[in-house]
This record gives structure tokens, sequence and C-alpha cells, in this order.
């Protein structure tokens, strides 16, 4: 059955509204998927603060154009689900890598972030990023070496002088 012409313009304002909250957006060819499998998605996708959305490819181009977003429709193929981050810009695409690594009919089409299109091979690459708590110990880790290495060497001359210490009593008994 054919889409109202308020029909459509709901859609596209409900689009819209997405778009403005996003902070990055995945595009992913959802064709022979499993509606089971396609919950399970949104259900991890939810739990990060992401949403999935399914429309029509015009539509889609449409509310993106309004909110001056350029996007080639004919760049994305099969049947597109559009999904939104909302609180972290890399958890959509780690979420939807995972899912196509998991079910090979899902493929990653692309992607925005900060309003610039991104390849699939940058979505993938985004994706195979630590994530930020990982990273943040990281940074921890390499911030707090130099004073870790620094005990550890004023350790080591107090040992020395200990065992030195030890071995002169050794031998006088």
């Amino acid at each position: 059955m054919a889409l109202t012409r308020e029909q459509k313009q709901k859609i596209i304002t409900d689009l819209e509204t997405k778009i403005d909250k996003q902070k990055s957006i995945v595009f992913m060819d959802f064709s022979k998927i499993k509606v089971k499998e396609l919950a399970k998605l949104r259900e991890n996708l939810k739990k990060e603060g992401s949403e999935m959305k399914v429309a029509k490819k015009s539509l889609m181009e449409i509310a993106l154009k309004n909110k001056n977003v350029e996007l080639d429709s004919k760049k994305l193929g099969g049947e597109v689900a559009i999904i939104f981050g909302y609180e972290d810009e890399i958890a959509p695409s780690k979420i939807v890598y995972q899912f196509s690594k998991e079910n090979q009919n899902a493929k990653i089409l692309g992607g925005f972030l900060e309003n610039k299109f991104c390849e699939m091979a940058d979505v993938i690459k985004l994706a195979e990023l630590p994530s930020k708590e990982q990273l943040l110990g990281m940074l921890v880790g390499t911030l707090s070496a130099p004073a870790t290495n620094l005990v550890g060497v004023l350790s080591g001359n107090m040992r020395k002088l200990v065992l030195a210490l030890s071995q002169i009593r050794d031998q006088k008994a």
C-alpha cells in the first residue's frame, strides 16, 4: 500500500528530529536478515543509546537534505536501515560491525560522522578502534609509567643496600 503525502511528511519530520539529536549515523543493508536477528540488533543498539530506523531511501535523502547533510542515495544499495548514535559516536558502528561479522547478510554501506560521509571502509576502521574506556586506561597507564618507573628505581637502591647489609651480617656471623 502506497504511503500518503501526510504519512511521508510524518516520516521525514521524524527522521529530521533524529538527525538533530544524533552524533553519528551508520547505513546498513538489511535485506535477507531475519526479523528475529533484527530485533536482537535493535535491542543491542538501544542498550548503547542508539536507534535503528527503516525508511525509503528517497525519504531519508530528503530529511538529510533538509538538515544540510548531502547524501547520494544511489551509493546505497539494497534495503537500507539508518542507525543513529545519540550518546557515543563510535558505538553504532561497533555494534553494526559486530552484527555484520555474525550475520553474513548484513552489510555496512557507509555513514556520517560530524556531517561528513564516511565510506564503508572508514566505518569499519572506526568500529575496530578500542573503546573509550580502553583508550582512557591506556592514557592513564602511559601517564603513570614514569612515576612507577621512578619508584622502581628508587626502591632498587634500597633493596641493594639491604642486601649488602645482610651479606655483611652473614659474613660476621
